[in-house]
Formats: structure tokens, C-alpha cells, sequence
């Protein structure tokens, strides 16, 4: 993922933490928050600390008869001392790395499910016995 210069977070998000990134073929939801209930960014009142920011990638690819293939990641961005979080576009570039190696482990892991459980093929039926002719 190559970030876009003119974001904070190196991709442009809605008005919740939202955005979307295409990688490998992938359409990738990004989610940016925090763990506050939405009201302003304010220290911690017992650790005096600004809240972490998470940034979560999932990557869904849907497959035959609606089944569905997930990856996910989570990065956690961390304040610095007594300053809140500042934007960190690499934390969105760890993130959807992180889904799509998931989302490869899980396809793998799923294949070789699928391999193991695979019905053994019928045998070919055998064919009739010629008819013998009469005495």
C-alpha cells in the first residue's frame, strides 16, 4: 500500500473512521478509533493518558453458495507521554498488510480443509459381461 501524502493517515477516512483500500485484488475496509464514547479527545481521568487509536483492516472475499472468506488485523497506535495520538499512516500500512497475511493463512488453512474432507472420487463402474452364446 502506497499512503496518499495529502491524508493524515495516509488514506482518506468518512466522518467515523472509515476508509477503503485496494491491495493485492483485495477491496480493504480500514476502521480508525479510539476507545472514547465519541465526546472530545480528553486525557484519561484516572491515568492522565490520551486514548490509544486503533486501526483495524479486514479483507472479505465471497466465494460459491454465499460462503465467505475473512482476513483481519489490528494495529494499535499508542500517545507519546502526555500528548494524544498524532496520525500515523504507517499503522494503516502494518494494518492492511497484516489483514492480507491472515486472509492467506486463512485461504490456505481453508484448502486444506477442504482437500482432507474432499469426498474419494467413485470408481468407474465395470462394464457388463458379454453375453455367452447358447449350446
Amino acid at each position: 500500500m502506497i499512503p496518499d501524502p495529502d491524508q493524515p493517515w495516509g488514506l482518506a477516512i468518512d466522518y467515523a473512521g472509515r476508509g477503503t483500500v485496494t491491495e493485492s485484488g483485495h477491496t480493504i475496509s480500514v476502521r480508525l478509533y479510539d476507545n472514547t464514547l465519541g465526546g472530545p479527545l480528553e486525557p484519561d481521568q484516572l491515568t492522565g493518558a490520551y486514548p490509544a487509536v486503533y486501526v483495524t483492516a479486514q479483507v472479505t472475499a465471497v466465494g460459491e453458495a454465499g460462503t465467505a472468506l475473512r482476513g483481519y488485523a489490528t494495529v494499535v497506535v499508542n500517545p507519546l507521554d502526555a500528548d494524544p495520538v498524532l496520525p500515523d499512516p504507517t499503522a494503516v500500512q502494518q494494518a492492511v498488510a497484516a489483514a492480507l497475511t491472515d486472509f492467506e493463512h486463512r485461504r490456505a488453512a481453508y484448502a486444506a480443509l477442504c482437500a482432507t474432507w474432499a469426498p474419494p472420487a467413485e470408481p468407474a463402474p465395470e462394464p457388463e459381461p458379454a453375453p455367452q452364446p447358447a449350446p
